[in-house]
């Protein structure tokens, strides 16, 4: 599904245009590499004559939880983000809160999906892999409930529910129907995880039944891992947990050239956040003009898509595969010696001339 939604008929309806035809979306620029990027998502929808018009909320690994909280504000106010990741210190004291989960909780943003697929003219070891991923995005691993129950001994609590594990096969299968997509696989861990991932693949295969036309297949996650890199071209949609999901993004990221180039968003049933798949901030590369602008600006067509502005979407869509297609292009991360903004001025000369 390379020119659609990612939204199935179940997700969250795009806010109405205002006046004059223009949406606003929120913009969270992030930290990293992803200030540089949102500028340059600007220039490229300036260019292509995109009548959206960004409301722009800093919100860094820094923030205080106030200016979450405004950026959450913010999106509930426009229904649409389009963010950076922001940072998440390993270092930090355990009181503090991921900003990123934080958003993603607040909203309820539960399916976070990423399609990852080849793209032309980007040498992988594998090609014709076309995957749509679909991660719960609320619980499980990440469901902040730890404790030190005695010194050096340290519990962490995952959960799964019936509610949310229905309600995220329900997303994948309506996805994949909406999608004309022929098979979903579900993801766990059910043979060790007897009650927890056992829940919820019990609520896969119930929720399989009301999908006759949909193959549905189980896969044990170190499994799916293997089968993955050595033959991917058997996946088509896949549904999992929260921590499987964020394992098995990258996977498919690092299988079609990298982080660089696959675009993600999370739906809830009121709200959609876009952004790039892996959630890398690519600190190390801030700055220096060499990131790969193509998830950014993927994961912008997924929202103008999201918005029901197709037409922009595929516009600038195609303009960002026919620059893929020139070497020249390519930066550091492919293989090549381009720059960020000489890729992003390819791309801008493949957009119709107004």
């Amino acid at each position: 599904m390379p020119n659609g939604s990612t939204s199935p008929p179940n997700a969250a309806s795009p806010p109405p245009a205002k006046y004059g035809g223009r949406h606003t979306v929120t913009l969270i620029p992030g930290d990293g590499i992803g200030p540089e990027l949102m500028l340059h998502v600007k220039e490229v929808f300036r260019h292509a004559c995109v009548p959206v018009d960004f409301e722009e909320v800093r919100v860094n690994s820094e923030a205080a939880e106030d200016d979450v909280q405004n950026a959450i504000t913010a999106i509930r106010r426009n229904g649409v983000a389009l963010k950076g990741n922001i940072e998440t210190n390993h270092n930090l004291p355990p009181s503090h809160k991921s900003r990123n989960n934080l958003i993603r909780t607040s909203l309820d943003l539960y399916a976070n999906v990423i399609h990852c697929q080849s793209l032309p003219g980007v040498e992988t070891r594998h090609r014709d892999i076309d995957i749509l991923i679909v991660r719960e995005n609320t619980e499980g691993e990440y469901s902040s409930l730890e404790h030190e129950s005695v010194a050096g001994v340290v519990e962490s609590l995952k959960i799964i529910t019936a509610g949310r594990s229905r309600r995220i096969a329900h997303y994948a299968f309506g996805l994949a129907r909406a999608a004309a997509r022929r098979s979903v696989t579900a993801v766990h861990k059910a043979n060790i995880m007897k009650l927890g991932d056992g829940l919820f693949l019990q609520c896969c295969q119930e929720v399989a039944a009301e999908y006759p036309e949909i193959t549905f297949r189980s896969m044990i996650v170190d499994n799916t891992t293997m089968q993955l890199v050595s033959r991917p071209q058997q996946f088509d949609v896949m549904v999992m947990p929260n921590l499987y999901g964020n394992i098995v993004n990258n996977v498919c990221a690092g299988l079609v050239g990298g982080p660089g180039l696959v675009p993600g968003a999370n739906y809830g049933h009121d709200y959609a956040v876009f952004e790039t798949a892996t959630r890398n901030t690519g600190k190390s590369i801030a700055n220096r003009n060499i990131a790969n602008p193509t998830a950014a600006l993927l994961a912008a067509c997924m929202m103008l898509d999201h918005l029901r502005l197709h037409s922009h979407a595929s516009t600038i869509r195609q303009a960002v595969l026919a620059s893929l297609d020139d070497p020249r292009t390519h930066t550091p991360d492919i293989g090549g010696q381009g720059t960020t903004s000489g890729a992003v001025q390819s791309i801008i000369s493949h957009l119709p001339r107004a």
